[in-house]
């Protein structure tokens, strides 16, 4: 009783959240008949800018003054042996939901994977603090419910910024429902009573990323003309890439970043402007710069 109180808590805190984005500040919709500005507003596919963008500068706000800092501690207090160790162990808590949807798409040999990759870091890795698998060969993958959906060609839905969350769609944040639902730690956290145990490994989780893509989010961040069209049309990128298992989960950022100086100076300006096509079923973005 005591999860499915604050499990619905959870759903009725996204069902308000979903209505008032639906309401909220619409962008306004280009004159039909200029074809540049209304296939711009088409391909950003970003109905609720003006309340997004709201929420985007609360977020990097927050970013700015509470996230950016504690990793940027995080990132010098401790050694990479130490960093890489608290990536092991978050990724290794997360394997059954990566399995249950390895499992739904019908990715046997992923699966597998995952499987394999499981019981190797939670024996020989010491509870997954050390990715003995990798050194087997056995390399990791992500996998979320967000993207099995997409798997079986549903749409992503208008882009949303969502406060704390940061960029999204309909179909993500549906998945990221499902896969709290899915995830047994929830449960045991809950059952028992221990529900800080998800709030600190989604903490970690979210220190350990900021702290690795520092530099990179920075060098992005001065090379774009526009960085909120910048982050949104990379997220799109990034999720449609990963639905295709094509994207390195430990290089999202830098094919995008490789050639912006360090100082900044100079850089070339980022202009991404996804353009959609269809293959097999699956929308594919591209980016011009």
């Amino acid at each position: 009783m005591h999860f499915e109180v604050k499990f619905g808590r959870v759903l009725l805190a996204a069902g308000t959240l979903s209505v008032a984005l639906a309401i909220g500040g619409c962008a306004s919709e280009p004159d039909p008949s200029d074809e540049a500005a209304v296939q711009a507003y088409n391909e950003a596919n970003d109905p609720l800018e003006p309340m997004n963008r709201y929420f985007f500068e609360v977020n990097h706000f927050l970013d700015e003054v509470i996230v950016k800092p504690f990793a940027g501690y995080y990132h010098t207090a401790l050694p990479q042996f130490a960093q890489d160790s608290v990536r092991n162990v978050v990724r290794n808590l997360h394997s059954p939901t990566i399995l249950a949807n390895d499992l739904f798409q019908g990715g046997f040999d992923r699966a597998g994977d995952t499987s394999s990759r499981f019981l190797i870091n939670s024996t020989l890795g010491v509870a997954g603090l050390i990715d003995v698998a990798d050194m087997f060969g056995i390399k990791y993958h992500d996998e979320d419910f967000g993207q099995t959906l997409g798997y079986y060609g549903s749409g992503e839905g208008p882009y949303l910024m969502l406060p704390i969350l940061g960029p999204s769609n309909p179909r993500d944040l549906t998945g990221k429902i499902v896969d709290y639902a899915l995830d047994p730690l929830t449960w045991v956290g809950y059952i028992y009573n221990v529900g800080w145990i998800n709030t600190v490994r989604g903490g970690l989780e979210g220190l350990d990323t900021r702290a690795r893509n520092m530099q990179a989010i920075e060098e992005l961040q001065k090379g774009s003309v526009d960085f909120y069209a910048t982050i949104r049309s990379l997220y799109r990128q990034h999720r449609n890439d990963a639905i295709r298992n094509g994207e390195d989960p430990d290089d999202m950022l830098s094919g995008i970043t490789t050639d912006i100086p360090e100082d900044g100076a100079n850089a070339p300006t980022v202009m991404l402007t996804p353009t959609t096509t269809q293959t097999d079923g699956v929308p594919q973005v591209s980016e011009a710069n």
